[in-house]
């Protein structure tokens, strides 16, 4: 019985060494390294296999056929990673040491259910369920030598049961007594499926939604491919070695009819060099056709040509003849986007992009667990300083309990009595200011380290407090322990998201409406955009009153507006600032186009130095070597 690293593990070594019929992959034939798919299997011996393979080619269609040792055979990598492989194995499976599948895969897929013979003496089957000899054993020892666990478990079932006859009585409500009829209300547990919903009394006035602008340059069926490999080059750019660029200059550049546009081209390089990188299939595929392992402006289009001719993508091979031409310009945009999609799907697939991944998924973890530890510290933290004070104000309580017993006793007269009650005050005040003075200093110096601001204005009302008196010196301190650990939490809680936001692993949209239209929102671009419940049509919202208004003609009784309501909510002020800062770009760049309009035909500007045209001026300053 494996643990899940272990059996993962275990897994992938197998699934790698496992070479079986119908399976694709490379073989060596004139120097070269060409694909080929195993037609059989060939045991010679105990220890001697051989396999008779078929070549493949440009549309995997067989070309030849040849017999081989294994050593003659280039194995794929796996396309997932362990990670991976860890969660299909937790989806899969019902419980752990030993794992189990669940009953309907097993059954699907033809995998016996019969327990292995070292397991047959520990374990069972009851009820399609796996129990434990020793757990039935130990349960029957004790419903038999225990009695009284016996009645405490009707009296459980018994309360669960009465429980349960409440919790449904509560649907039923009112009677009428005119007609002697039962009227049933049903009570609604908001939130529910959101087409279920209906208009009550008690809804706020919801705004008309509006209606997102669709006004973008490339086929609205292909803006999903136009963001998804923007989002890629955006978050792996340090990776790829390409230095981002915005969504209206790609978009722009996709569409434009220049072949060699720096900003494309860059974009094709830097993918084909992490491919090569990767020491993978194209990698192979390259050496067998000898080419450099520099790419070039020049020489972009014999290696994309290339991939192109590796993949099996029919529909594309028919551009080929385009490109090797010169004229990729000319390619229509939705085959550019194709494109460059079939090229990020293999960038996903690289060892060094899933090391990244697994790395940035490591470092969420440990982000998380700190996160954690600082919680239960400052819940020690508060739940020490109530009980410090709780303890105070008992000691002060048995103190002033103590000196009116004094006063009373009527064997002083008042001067004595006067006395008294000074120097039970002197001692109470002595008490309070050293414990308050204590947790002070401790305060100080615990957060002394994070802000100096904060202890100074601590110290500074600490002070203050000193001089008014012991007991407003209390109240005071007390009121600024409270807030130095609050503005400090948030301080933390951004520190960690913007920490988290640096290690991106995927883009999730906020959430959906009750059509179930999709939202999403990128930071690098600003506006929030609306993918269609069919995936076909795209639009956007760029102005933060179309925010306002989309926000309040949501329907937070619907589970799905619900939680998009809560996510718009929670990134409001950032989804603000991002709109702002976009809506002020774009006037700025209005206001440079009419000058440039407005100047005589002699000076006018080049068309390079248009703001519509910055997409022309594109320089990756980060550039491999």
């Amino acid at each position: 019985m494996l643990p899940l690293k272990d059996l993962a593990d275990t897994i992938a070594m197998k699934l790698q060494d496992c070479l079986y019929e119908g399976v694709e992959l490379y073989g060596k034939k004139e120097d070269g390294v060409f694909p080929c798919r195993i037609v059989k299997v060939r045991n010679q011996g105990a220890s001697s296999i051989q396999y008779e393979i078929c070549w493949l080619g440009r549309d995997k269609t067989p070309t030849g056929n040849a017999l081989v040792n294994e050593e003659e055979l280039i194995k794929k990598k796996l396309p997932f990673s362990r990670s991976m492989l860890k969660s299909f194995i937790r989806e899969t499976t019902y419980r752990s040491a030993p794992w189990v599948l669940h009953d309907r895969l097993a059954e699907k897929h033809g995998i016996s259910n019969n327990l292995p013979e070292e397991l047959r003496s520990k374990f069972y089957f009851h009820n399609g369920v796996l129990v434990n000899f020793r757990k039935r054993v130990k349960n029957a020892e004790e419903q038999n030598g225990n009695t009284v666990g016996q009645e405490l478990c009707r009296v459980y079932k018994r309360k669960k049961k009465v429980a349960g006859e409440k919790l449904e009585d509560l649907g039923n409500e009112g009677k009428n007594d005119k007609d002697g009829d039962q009227t049933t209300v049903e009570v609604i547990k908001y939130p529910i499926e959101d087409l279920l919903v209906k208009p009550g009394a008690d809804d706020p006035a919801f705004t008309t939604r509006p209606s997102p602008s669709r006004d973008f340059k490339v086929p609205l069926d292909c803006v999903g491919d136009l963001l998804m490999v923007w989002d890629f080059c955006s978050s792996f750019s340090r990776l790829l070695h390409l230095s981002p660029f915005s969504l209206e200059d790609f978009e722009n550049a996709i569409c434009h009819k220049d072949s060699n546009l720096v900003l494309i081209v860059e974009t094709h390089s830097t993918l084909l060099r992490l491919l090569i990188k990767d020491d993978g299939e194209y990698s192979a595929y390259i050496q067998g056709k000898r080419r450099k392992s520099k790419i070039t402006l020049i020489t972009w289009t014999e290696y994309l040509c290339d991939f192109l001719d590796m993949t099996n993508a029919a529909d594309l091979h028919s551009h080929i003849a385009t490109i090797k031409r010169g004229h990729y310009g000319l390619i229509e945009p939705h085959a550019k986007l194709e494109i460059l999609r079939l090229l990020v799907n293999h960038a996903l697939e690289t060892d060094l992009v899933r090391e990244l991944l697994d790395e940035y998924i490591d470092q969420w973890h440990e982000l998380g667990a700190t996160r954690r530890g600082e919680a239960l510290q400052e819940a020690k933290k508060r739940r020490e300083e109530k009980e410090h004070l709780k303890a105070q104000s008992d000691s002060n309580a048995a103190i002033d309990e103590n000196s009116l017993n004094d006063v009373d006793k009527g064997g002083l007269d008042n001067n004595n009595g006067k006395q008294s009650g000074e120097i039970a005050l002197k001692k109470h005040n002595h008490v309070s200011k050293k414990s308050v003075s204590d947790r002070a200093n401790g305060a100080f110096k615990n957060n002394a380290r994070l802000q100096n601001g904060d202890a100074a204005v601590r110290d500074g009302s600490m002070q203050h407090s000193h001089r008014k008196g012991s007991r407003q010196m209390v109240l005071k301190q007390g009121t600024d322990e409270r807030k130095v650990p609050t503005s400090s939490k948030e301080q933390r809680k951004q520190h960690y998201e913007r920490e988290m936001e640096k290690r991106f692993i995927r883009t999730n949209p906020l959430g959906r409406d009750r059509h179930h239209n999709r939202y999403w929102w990128f930071r690098r671009d600003g506006r929030i955009l609306v993918e269609s419940s069919d995936h076909k049509l795209w639009g956007y919202y760029n102005t933060k009153e179309e925010l306002d208004l989309l926000i309040r003609s949501l329907n937070c009784k619907g589970e799905r507006e619900k939680a998009l309501h809560r996510q718009l909510e929670k990134y409001y002020t950032r989804i603000c600032t991002e709109l702002q800062k976009r809506s002020k770009e774009l006037a700025d760049k209005i206001a440079m186009e009419e000058a440039v309009v407005r100047r005589s035909t002699r000076v006018r500007a080049p068309p390079r130095d248009n703001p519509a045209n910055a997409f022309l001026r594109y320089v990756n300053k980060w550039k491999e070597e």
